[in-house]
């Protein structure tokens, strides 16, 4: 019985040592290693720089008032489109009491004189027409008889300036309408009725009634690193592309680089701005978040490779054109090129390839637990 044990682990003890033999030689026997296979054609490279930045309309005109006052009618708000002279609000005049007790004073002062004046243009009137006086002298005293009218309404007008800030003669170009300058969109309306405003002085700049802009008039305001600065220049191509409007891109013509760079996080940022060609059709609003993609060189119609294929010696180019395909393992022939713009994805081939030659690609890397989790 002890024999028949004993000749049992033998047995079992020599598969363990043949099974570990085995296991051994077969981890240390080369993994073969296969690679895509990639055929050299013709693409089109492109260079870009990315800006972020916003859209905003090229110029927000501030609408402030002639005259100080208190706002009594808000006419207009945020959104609304209006044309040059429209009328966004109407300010009630407060008036100085000096000015008030002035313009008071000034009529009583006509209304005296007007008394007078009209009571010598009737006596010289009827002494005419008795043949007493020449007509020279008839005609002066109706001279100052009509002047002494006209100043009475003179000191009226101005009295109700004073008062209410308007007249019946001036209405059309009373200062307490405020108009609009230009034709455009409201975007902001910053003052409610029954605001005071002041008109812009030597110390103060006014307040604000409202914020117009020409909303078909917009341009891309961004900022770019130092590094990509100086392969920029005005009137290059843009597309831009906005965060609220999905699957669109614009077009736009750069036409402004900042000529002085500001710090930000430790880089050196230059602000650019660009002339952007928005459809009639498109609804873009100021302030808009936009990224705009430069092109900073172009080459088309060219042959390309992926970057990835590339191994670089010193200043050379290689890559590992395929010799033999048809052998197992593939034969590969080392083989130098000359290669030229690049977008990190693709890359342009100069000389040492022609189209249709197929070049070794990345490794194919084989994962058993991944093709298991994939049948399952």
């Amino acid at each position: 019985m002890k024999k028949v044990i004993l000749i049992i682990c033998g047995i079992l003890f020599a598969f363990a040592v043949i099974g570990s033999f085995v296991w051994l030689w077969k981890k240390n026997q080369p993994k073969k290693v296969s690679y895509e296979t990639i055929t050299v054609s013709k693409g089109n490279v492109e260079n870009t720089s990315v800006a972020t930045g916003k859209v905003s309309p090229r110029d927000e005109i501030l609408i402030k008032p002639q005259i100080s006052g208190i706002i009594s009618e808000v006419k207009k708000e945020a959104g609304d489109y209006v044309h040059e002279g429209d009328i966004i609000a109407t300010v009630k005049v407060v008036p100085e009491l000096t000015s008030l007790s002035s313009g008071e004073s000034r009529v009583r002062v006509s209304e005296i004189s007007l008394k007078q004046i009209q009571a010598e243009y009737e006596r010289q009137k009827q002494l005419y027409e008795r043949g007493v006086i020449a007509r020279e002298e008839m005609e002066k005293s109706e001279a100052d008889y009509k002047k002494a009218v006209e100043e009475l309404n003179n000191s009226r007008e101005n009295l109700e300036i004073v008062k209410t800030g308007i007249s019946k003669s001036t209405a059309k170009y009373s200062n307490t309408q405020i108009r609009s300058t230009i034709t455009g969109m409201i975007l902001d309306v910053p003052i409610k009725t029954g605001n005071s405003v002041i008109q812009a002085n030597t110390f103060n700049d006014g307040t604000t009634i409202a914020t117009v802009a020409n909303m078909n008039d917009m341009i891309f305001i961004g900022k770019i690193d130092e590094t990509e600065v100086g392969r920029i220049h005005t009137g290059m191509p843009i597309k831009l592309t906005i965060g609220a409007i999905e699957k669109q891109k614009f077009d736009a013509t750069l036409e402004y680089i900042a000529p002085k760079g500001v710090e930000e996080n430790g880089a050196i940022l230059f602000e650019i701005k660009a002339a952007a060609r928005i459809p009639d059709s498109v609804l873009v609003r100021a302030g808009y978040s936009a990224n705009a993609e430069i092109v900073l060189a172009k080459a088309d119609n060219i042959l390309v490779i992926p970057e990835s294929t590339i191994s670089f010696s010193n200043d050379s180019a290689f890559i590992y054109m395929i010799k033999d395909e048809k052998a197992d393992p593939i034969i590969y022939d080392k083989k130098y090129i000359t290669i030229g713009l690049s977008d990190g994805v693709n890359v342009e081939v100069k000389t040492g390839l022609k189209e249709g030659d197929k070049i070794r690609g990345n490794e194919i890397v084989h994962n058993p637990k991944k093709a298991s989790d994939a049948n399952h």
